[in-house]
């Protein structure tokens, strides 16, 4: 869509929409109320997110990309990692009903954004023949919707995982062949972006579940309040909003390949000591630690990653690339969520766990079968890190070195 409408107006339509669904999210008089602010709230980031990086990329030239989008890595992780951190010291000083709030800090935060972006919407150039492919869309949306509601309502299995399927085949069917593909399939035959983006998938999955299980983990089971939990994401914003646009700088000199490998060792590194600390239960010399590893490896890879997404086609795809590159963090994210709390729910019962993974509970047997069930989280985690690695090693090559 911002292909074909102007990214910055779309940008601001996305910004808009956040805008409105975080007022309803604030507001919401019940838990389904919320579910759909929610939805909502994705229709406008979908619009919004992928426009950041196309509008860097366009404003400025080859040399200078790797320091500008470390810039916007470190703007962006500072940002979405300072959420929790805030969020969780709310929570725990003001009570549970200070989310409403959380939501609302959107409201000012996106209207001073429109303002910033009005000058770059007045100068915004259309496209007219490029065209939105809305079935392409509806295909790929009901695709991972289904396998997401087969892998969180049931085993995996059964017939939403095959009709999940059946909705990515028809995507990638229909792509083949529609007028103005929203996924053109000919990025793939650059190996560099088919690298950069799958082991994106591989990264942000293990990212993902180690986000969204750590503190469910050390909260439920440890004893470690919400404020204190947050404090495992802070390594995380410090290393990148500190060295994001160092590593984005360096990328421009020796390319992106290497650096990110090497972070992406050191995530796995992380992962590992993460398993290692879930038994005995130690987040302040375990789990902090590790976390601080993890902060430094990520740090060496999302400018590089960006780069190398953007760095592998034409300048007439950055905003398919970037769109691409977005939207798979984003399915691994979803995945890894529905995925991995299957496989913590199989383990945790394995182990004779008295109630639910995740939640609150002195029951004996319950802290052992969490601490295994996070363990066993942390060692896939480490593995599809430590995959993300010899990907980049092997596949990511300079910029534009394979460009079909």
């Amino acid at each position: 869509m911002g292909d074909r409408f102007g990214v910055a107006r779309v940008f601001v339509v996305g910004i808009a929409i956040f805008i409105v669904a975080s007022l309803a999210s604030a507001l919401a008089p019940s838990p389904e109320f919320l579910i759909v602010a929610r939805a909502l709230k994705g229709v406008g980031a979908a619009l919004m997110v992928p426009g950041s990086l196309a509008l860097i990329y366009r404003a400025f030239p080859a040399e200078e990309r790797g320091r500008a989008i470390g810039v916007w890595a470190a703007a962006s992780a500072l940002t979405t990692a300072l959420g929790p951190i805030l969020g969780g010291a709310a929570i725990t000083l003001l009570g549970d009903e200070t989310w409403r709030w959380l939501f609302a800090i959107n409201l000012p935060l996106g209207v001073i954004s429109i303002a910033l972006l009005w000058r770059a919407v007045d100068d915004d150039v259309s496209h007219p023949e490029n065209g939105v492919d809305i079935p392409g869309a509806a295909l790929i949306a009901f695709g991972l919707g289904a396998i997401s509601w087969a892998l969180t309502s049931g085993n995996g299995t059964g017939p939403w995982l095959w009709a999940g399927l059946a909705g990515i085949t028809g995507f990638v069917f229909w792509e083949r062949i529609a007028p103005h593909p929203m996924l053109p399939l000919g990025l793939f035959r650059s190996m560099s972006f088919s690298a950069a983006n799958l082991l994106t998938f591989t990264l942000y999955f293990a990212l993902s579940a180690i986000l969204f299980f750590l503190p469910m983990t050390v909260i439920s089971t440890w004893g470690v309040s919400e404020a204190e939990a947050s404090f495992a994401f802070l390594p995380l914003t410090l290393f990148i909003a500190g060295l994001s646009t160092r590593f984005g700088a360096m990328a421009d000199r020796v390319g992106p390949g290497p650096l990110i490998g090497a972070g992406a060792a050191l995530v796995a590194l992380a992962y590992a000591g993460l398993g290692l600390a879930a038994p005995v239960q130690a987040f302040w010399w375990g789990v902090l630690p590790a976390m601080c590893v993890m902060g430094l490896g990520m740090s060496m890879v999302v400018a590089p990653l960006s780069a190398a997404v953007m760095g592998a086609v034409t300048d007439d795809a950055a905003g398919a690339a970037s769109g691409v590159n977005n939207a798979v963090s984003r399915v691994a994210g979803l995945v890894a969520v529905a995925a991995i709390g299957a496989m913590a729910a199989t383990v945790y019962a394995g182990a004779g766990g008295p109630e639910s993974f995740g939640v609150e509970s002195e029951a004996a047997g319950h802290a052992a079968a969490t601490a295994l069930a996070f363990q066993r989280i942390a060692w896939v985690t480490a593995a599809l890190a430590a995959l993300s690695a010899a990907i980049a090693i092997l596949g990511i090559r300079a910029p534009r070195a394979d460009t079909p």
